[in-house]
């Protein structure tokens, strides 16, 4: 089988409008914003759905919205044929995928730390041997501009990404970013499906991770 992996991100509670774009295969990573406003309802009508998927291998993390992993609410559904990564990794036929939430502050939203040291002490955890990293925002200078045209991805992560050297950090937050690239050996992906008006404008991007 193909190691083909399709990857979405800030679905919003609009995930069910990706359904037919959705190819199926081996593994689906989506990158966090699952929800709109964190509620348990809406996170796990999207893991419900997520879990019915036709993908051998289901993995999320949360983002600034998911105020419910955040805040630990109880009533959180994580179905068995799904992976929900925070601070952690899961190994995979030999390939090690690392989660992570957070971002730097942006307003009053969830998974925030000021930029500098709480930002770094999250990614100094990301393993070394780590094949692809799976944060919610993107990292300084890549996949990161605004509509208004500033980047605000993290200088720490893109340092911890470079000493790193994943094939793959994938991404969301910034829906103006959606798209892909490559800088120093590393495959940067910015998946966020929904648009700056919050409608689905950006189709899943589908790679097979042994040709990269």
């Amino acid at each position: 089988m193909k190691k083909e992996i399709t990857f979405i991100s800030d679905t919003h509670g609009k995930h069910k409008d990706l359904t037919p774009d959705l190819p199926g295969g081996w593994m689906i990573i989506h990158a966090g914003d699952v929800s709109n406003r964190g509620l348990v309802t809406e996170i796990n009508e999207f893991t419900k759905w997520f879990s019915t998927l036709p993908y051998q291998h289901k993995i999320f993390i949360a983002g600034n919205h998911d105020f419910g992993f955040e805040e630990k609410k109880g009533g959180i559904i994580i179905p068995d044929n799904v992976i929900y990564l925070e601070d952690s990794e899961v190994v995979i036929d030999g390939i090690k995928i690392y989660g992570s939430p957070w971002q730097p502050e942006f307003f009053d939203w969830a998974f925030n730390l000021k930029r500098g040291e709480p930002l770094m002490d999250k990614w100094n955890m990301i393993p070394t041997d780590t094949d692809i990293i799976v944060t919610h925002g993107p990292a300084f200078g890549v996949l990161d501009n605004t509509i208004q045209g500033l980047r605000v991805g993290c200088e720490d992560l893109i340092r911890r990404i470079l000493d790193v050297t994943p094939k793959i950090h994938v991404c969301g937050h910034i829906h103006y970013g959606y798209g892909m690239t490559k800088h120093f050996d590393v495959n940067f992906i910015n998946a966020a499906s929904l648009g700056e008006r919050y409608t689905y404008d950006h189709k899943p991007i589908v790679v097979d991770y042994d040709e990269l």
